[in-house]
């Protein structure tokens, strides 16, 4: 090291972002200096400095920040949790700003009332709801809320894979008294997230969510989370999600533009005002067909 760069570097103090940048080895300490002369002379904020020197990226930044305030995400290649998450791997994106938007209204219109689960269906669509769920969940975890996600969909078990993990077994195994809570698993490479698989295929779904054993375990649920999110199979072809619904009270619903029939959402708000479930929301989505 040399004395210019003895002089220059306390000038770097603990916690901001050049001082990161150092400690996580995205720049050398004669980087710094060079970070820090082109800083005196333009003006320029540190990390801009940097970007305009080509010694680290936008995402460079991104990451160090997320460490800096506690909001950890990951990068690309980095995890097996899928990246059609974009709340795990992009929370700079517009789209996740929205998500964070809906997260807020879903904490004031229904959990500052004390409740802790939320069902998410859609009418006509798995895979829209699935995904909306997924970053739901990731966005909560994010807030620092111990985040369960429930694959309450026990017809299919794709959503495992949007975590990167084996449906060995989970709520199906659970209902039918076949395992324990210990098959939920942690997500290690998120914050505070959790997940409960569908677990093992079923041929009577219906049936296993009806039980009394589902009302016990939600309330187990209820008492080791702060949130927790259920992914149901659709509305239009089977009474699972109502099950489900009956449970949590509450509902936010995906609905699938230029697709859904108005019909029938107007025949299920009947159905769930019948069975006191409040709609808490809904949501829009491009068709996926």
């Amino acid at each position: 090291m040399s004395n210019n760069e003895i002089q220059v570097l306390p000038s770097l103090a603990k916690g901001n972002i050049g001082q990161q940048l150092l400690d996580s080895g995205k720049i050398n300490t004669s980087q710094a200096e060079k970070i820090l002369q082109l800083q005196k002379e333009s003006g320029l904020r540190f990390g801009e400095a940097a970007i305009k020197l080509g010694l680290i990226t936008e995402s460079d930044i991104q990451d160090v920040l997320s460490q800096q305030f506690e909001y950890p995400y990951l990068l690309s290649g980095q995890s097996t949790v899928d990246e059609s998450l974009v709340a795990a791997y992009s929370p700079f994106d517009s789209r996740v700003e929205t998500l964070r938007s809906l997260r807020s209204q879903i904490i004031l219109r229904w959990m500052e009332n004390g409740h802790k689960s939320i069902a998410i269906s859609s009418y006509d669509s798995d895979s829209a709801s699935d995904l909306l769920a997924a970053n739901l969940a990731v966005v909560f975890s994010q807030l620092g809320e111990r985040t369960l996600f429930v694959d309450a969909n026990l017809r299919s078990n794709s959503k495992s894979n949007l975590f990167g993990l084996k449906n060995n077994s989970g709520l199906s195994d659970l209902l039918a008294g076949r395992t324990d809570l210990s098959c939920i698993q942690k997500i290690a490479d998120l914050r505070d997230l959790s997940v409960l698989n569908s677990g093992t295929a079923a041929p009577n779904p219906q049936e296993l969510l009806s039980r009394d054993a589902f009302g016990q375990l939600f309330q187990q649920l209820e008492s080791q989370f702060d949130v927790v999110i259920y992914a149901t199979s659709k509305l239009e072809t089977a009474m699972d999600a109502q099950f489900i619904a009956s449970r949590t009270k509450g509902v936010l619903l995906v609905v699938q533009k230029d697709k859904t029939p108005v019909k029938g959402l107007a025949s299920l708000k009947e159905q769930f005002n019948a069975n006191k479930i409040e709609i808490i929301g809904c949501v829009l989505t491009e068709s996926d067909s």
